[in-house]
């Protein structure tokens, strides 16, 4: 592709996102959004961040794509203490330490 093209592709990109945000927020904007949806957009993030973590534990990237002991190990201990504390700090560093260590071991 040319560089041209490329800064079009961007730039549609980039006003298609904006229009689609807006049309959101500008239709909804003046009036609040209903209890039930409220209620149901707080459990967004928790939804996503799965979604996205998800491959890179299963397929990781550092692997080639297999599937890897360590790193499911890694996710189960950081899903545990998430669990168990409900700490998010405290999940994220327990997996990171759990996956150092059995980086180190296997």
């Amino acid at each position: 592709m040319s560089d041209l093209a490329v800064w079009i592709v961007i730039a549609v990109t980039g006003i298609g996102t904006f229009l689609l945000r807006f049309s959101f927020l500008g239709a909804l904007g003046r009036h609040s959004l209903p209890p039930m949806v409220l209620r149901l957009l707080r459990y967004t993030p928790v939804a996503v961040l799965p979604a996205l973590v998800a491959p890179l534990v299963v397929w990781p990237a550092a692997t080639g794509g297999q599937t890897d002991p360590a790193r499911l190990i890694a996710a189960l201990a950081t899903l545990t203490v998430g669990m168990l504390t409900r700490n998010v700090l405290a999940a994220i560093l327990a997996g990171a330490a759990t996956l150092a260590l059995m980086l180190y071991l296997v």
